[in-house]
């Protein structure tokens, strides 16, 4: 049974059954990111309180569709688009999804570059996925792919490249064996 409650003018839903409304659960996926889930035991801060019952195995017996049982935590930094990094050192991170401009240093296990993004800097990824620009050091310990709209330049080393045709690839360039991560 789902409570209505007036405050400051707007409607808020509670829960009294236990169960998460529409509401909650749209808010549990985007802390979660887009197509992610959210690990039971996970804190997550909303505006409101969220009742304690909710948790991320109650949503995703509830809504199995919308949440990944064998998800495993991941964490994710999205530098979304006209927003610019700069002087850092990314640590802790498991993929970086670059649609603004970053400059920085990073070891992580993935990257994607999307068409407006640009990294400037040192890094070391497992996987990544070039559709905009990198300048600088990058050593891709597995699989570096440059689509059609990427361009990479700098010190390159790679175990495995796949470039799509008008992907750009310069510099000083080097295969190497693919390293055990």
């Amino acid at each position: 049974m789902l409570k209505s409650e007036k405050l400051f003018g707007r409607r808020e839903n509670t829960l009294t059954d236990g169960k998460p409304t529409d509401h909650v659960i749209e808010r549990l996926i985007q802390a979660g990111g887009p197509g992610s889930a959210i690990p039971t035991g996970t804190n997550v801060s909303f505006a409101r309180p969220v009742p304690a019952s909710i948790t991320a195995a109650s949503v995703s017996s509830h809504f199995p569709s919308t949440m990944h049982a064998a998800s495993v935590a991941r964490s994710t930094l999205t530098v979304g688009p006209n927003i610019k990094l700069k002087g850092v050192e990314i640590t802790d991170c498991d993929t970086l999804v670059v649609e603004g401009r970053v400059e920085a240093t990073i070891h992580s296990r993935m990257v994607q570059i999307l068409e407006m993004g640009i990294f400037v800097g040192c890094a070391e990824f497992d996987i990544a996925e070039i559709r905009g620009e990198f300048d600088g050091e990058l050593t891709v310990r597995q699989k570096l792919v440059v689509h059609s709209t990427g361009r990479v330049t700098g010190k390159i080393r790679y175990a495995t490249l796949v470039i799509e045709e008008g992907g750009q690839l310069s510099g000083d360039l080097q295969m190497i064996s693919t390293l055990a991560s």
